[in-house]
């Protein structure tokens, strides 16, 4: 496993981290318990020291696994993430970080996950009727309590980073970030330059950058990979089995499977972090694993790039 070090949290971070919005069994395809803990552990086992989850994946669902496949000494070994700030309703999930509802989040949180502190909470998405000097107040609070270690951000723009940062300090972030999705590259160089490193999400494309849907899939009505992500939908679907052409040379010059290339190219950034990547089975596990084994030369990330930048991908 390759490792980096955030800079303003302090702590080295292995370069893929266990992301856990799929196995929360929220519209993301069949889930199973027990492959799910023990898909985790094994991330852990490969040498992976970052798990993330949040209450919204299945509403509380995922959390729980998370706790359970940190039992018997797992936790130790790693560090934890989760989020704060949609609240389930009737119209889906409401934006809420006031300082009550934070509290209310973390100590729910924390029970779930059967552990006594959080290392990064996040607010999960911008709350524009609460102000962030409030929020910041309450992670501030929570952090001198010992309850949280550090404080994230996820899909926040520049001005709102640096509206938190008047009332606390912002130590990482979570942009969406992949091959098909760089929209917040400038954002991401922007956090590293001040010390705010990244933990990307969506990193595998949902799924379609790992080879595996070359024709567009059945996915039911309702399922996220069509309703948050726009990759299994034209033109873009199209587009992506163009990039997958070049992506299935290097993979085959490197004897490595798909995914390990789109894995490599993310991680390969100096302005990423760490990598969210969901995972059901162990078999997965020790694939998303075995991408740090190897790089991509210069020349592979050259080809891809053109290719991404060719496609406006």
């Amino acid at each position: 496993m390759r490792y980096k070090h955030f800079v303003n949290a302090d702590v080295d971070v292995s370069e893929v981290a266990v992301g856990t919005w799929a196995i929360g069994g929220d519209n993301y395809g069949p889930v199973d318990y027990g492959a799910s803990v023990e898909a985790i552990r094994r991330m852990i086992d490969n040498g992976v020291n970052l798990v993330d989850t949040a209450p919204c994946y299945g509403n509380g669902y995922a959390e729980k696994v998370v706790g359970d496949a940190l039992a018997g000494g797992y936790r130790d070994r790693v560090l934890l993430s989760t989020k704060f700030g949609l609240v389930t309703s009737a119209n889906g999930y409401d934006r809420d970080s006031s300082f009550k509802n934070v509290m209310r989040e973390v100590e729910s949180s924390l029970y779930n996950l059967k552990t006594d502190h959080i290392d990064f909470y996040f607010i999960h998405w911008p709350d524009m009727n609460t102000p962030f000097a409030e929020t910041m107040t309450a992670l501030e609070l929570l952090r001198k309590q010992g309850k949280i270690r550090f404080i994230g951000v996820s899909n926040f723009t520049v001005e709102m980073i640096e509206e938190c940062n008047k009332y606390g300090k912002v130590d990482v972030q979570q942009p969406p970030f992949s091959m098909v999705d760089r929209q917040f590259t400038d954002l991401m160089k922007w956090g590293v330059e001040r010390g705010i490193d990244s933990m990307t999400y969506g990193s595998m494309g949902a799924g379609i950058l790992s080879g595996k849907f070359r024709t567009t899939p059945d996915f039911p009505e309702g399922d996220t990979r069509l309703t948050f992500y726009d990759y299994f939908r034209e033109p873009k679907f199209s587009k992506v089995q163009e990039l997958l052409k070049v992506m299935d040379v290097i993979a085959d010059k490197h004897n490595a499977p798909v995914s390990q290339v789109a894995l490599n190219w993310s991680c390969q950034k100096d302005y990423v972090g760490t990598s969210l990547v969901g995972v059901r089975t162990i078999q997965h596990a020790d694939e998303n694993c075995a991408a740090f084994d190897w790089k991509l030369d210069d020349g592979d990330i050259a080809a891809l790039d053109a290719e991404l930048d060719r496609l406006e991908l």
